[in-house]
């Protein structure tokens, strides 16, 4: 039996993290202030979506420095899980927050309150562009880590936000209609949701041990397979620890004159071919009669 436990290094997901924490906390109380200024539902719905997003890239935060700890006796895998916990609450909130947005706004559909709508432009235009400046921080290489890809989610609905707020500043501005700040705050609460259940299946789907989409078990099989010496393949399971921390367990049937160096080329393999660096392999030994070869095909 043989097992690779390499370590994931989440230092530039925190430094990511980090920045876009910072930015998105800072604008997020200008947004606050304007909303009650300007008595905007939509300015206040995009700010309460920006706290959502600060409250996820917080939890993000200390997921991470979670993730940094060493495993213990009662925790074999280290806090790796913290990650997926920490983006399932997010995505709950999200649900929670886009509810409460679309609710209000069906009370003042019905009667639409006066805006300052001069206020709301003012507030919303310097939004987007702090939007887009936290889509580029947290776009790039930390995507493979879930609460990054989390809160890149979060921007980019957050973005889409502030044009609807820009919009319908505009529309109240130059027609009149007063309607157009709870028009857009439906629409937006449509963004905050779809994003949350977005990541709540992905989390969901991990929590499950799914076989992460990036892997083809088929084509593993038949990789393993191939390495010289293994005759059968059975009990082959992968699933993700975190985000990007798959794991690998698998029995392979092998000749008893199998050399040693067997099970250092299958870790060879499953690091070089699927990214998987962590993996339990169980060697079943069987005789191979004498002038035969047995076929390689996968046992069940």
């Amino acid at each position: 039996m043989g097992a690779a436990h390499p370590t994931p290094d989440p230092s530039v997901a925190s430094r990511r993290l980090k920045l876009a924490f910072g930015l998105c906390l800072a604008y997020m109380t200008v947004e606050l202030v304007g909303g009650f200024l300007a008595n905007s539902l939509a300015l206040l719905a995009d700010a309460g979506h920006m706290l959502a997003d600060a409250g996820s890239i917080g939890l993000a935060l200390f997921a991470a420095r979670l993730s940094l700890r060493p495993p213990s006796k009662k925790l074999t895998y280290g806090y790796h899980r913290a990650e997926i916990l920490a983006a399932t609450l997010n995505a709950a909130t999200l649900l929670a927050v886009g509810l409460s947005i679309l609710v209000e706004a069906f009370r003042r559909l019905a009667h639409p309150p006066q805006v300052a709508s001069g206020v709301m432009l003012a507030v919303a235009v310097p939004g987007l562009v702090v939007n887009l400046a936290m889509a580029a921080v947290l776009h790039g290489g930390g995507q493979k880590n879930l609460n990054v890809r989390a809160a890149f989610l979060h921007v980019l609905t957050d973005t889409l936000g502030s044009v609807q707020v820009i919009l319908a500043a505009l529309a109240m501005m130059w027609f009149g209609w007063a309607w157009a700040d709870p028009v857009a705050s439906m629409l937006l609460s449509g963004l905050v949701m779809f994003s949350g259940y977005r990541v709540l299946r992905e989390t969901a789907f991990i929590l499950m041990e799914g076989t992460p989409a990036q892997i083809d078990l088929d084509q593993l099989r038949q990789s393993l397979l191939a390495v010289e010496g293994v005759v059968g393949v059975h009990d082959l399971h992968v699933w993700l620890i975190a985000s990007d921390f798959p794991a690998c367990s698998v029995h392979l049937e092998v000749v008893n004159d199998t050399d040693g160096g067997l099970l250092s080329r299958v870790h060879s393999l499953l690091a070089r071919e699927f990214g998987i660096h962590h993996a339990t392999i169980q060697l079943e030994r069987r005789r191979e009669p004498s002038g035969t070869r047995l076929p390689r095909y996968p046992l069940e």
